[in-house]
């Protein structure tokens, strides 16, 4: 009964262990859709802006350029909107990812004292003699 028991909490932490990375695999996905989305409206404006560009520098077009450059510049708002709901996505999975661990409060907790080493103990000793034979010699004992 103890070996089924021990297997299947052994069994549920290896299921939250991989629920968690799934968490996080989700989470980093969500973020690189964000920035292809975001990359990918970079790069049609630069398509509108080097259109307009080349209109501005040949001169009056004729209307299908015209068209043309409309047509890209709702694509170019089709694709920000797309990147702005990627990245609220990405913001809301990684949320949900990320675990927050309680604050717990240290104690302060007392060091415990340094340990003497056998030489200093005996040159401390020393040390006393020399000031015992100093009193002596002075008369201060």
């Amino acid at each position: 009964m103890s070996d089924t028991t021990s297997e299947l909490a052994r069994l549920r932490a290896a299921l939250a262990a991989a629920e968690a990375r799934a968490e996080v695999a989700e989470s980093e996905l969500a973020q690189t859709r964000a920035v292809v989305s975001c990359s990918e409206a970079m790069i049609q404006e630069l398509k509108l802006e080097i259109a307009k560009l080349r209109r501005d520098k040949y001169g009056i077009s004729s209307e299908r350029r015209a068209r043309l450059i409309d047509q890209l510049e709702l694509q170019l708002e089709e694709l920000e909107a797309a990147a702005t709901e990627d990245a609220l996505a990405a913001e809301q999975t990684a949320e949900k990812a990320s675990t927050v661990r309680a604050f717990t409060r240290r104690h302060p907790v007392r060091k415990p004292a340094h340990q003497i080493s056998p030489v200093a103990l005996e040159a401390v000793k020393r040390i006393d003699a020399i000031f015992d034979i100093e009193r002596e010699i002075n008369g201060l004992d």
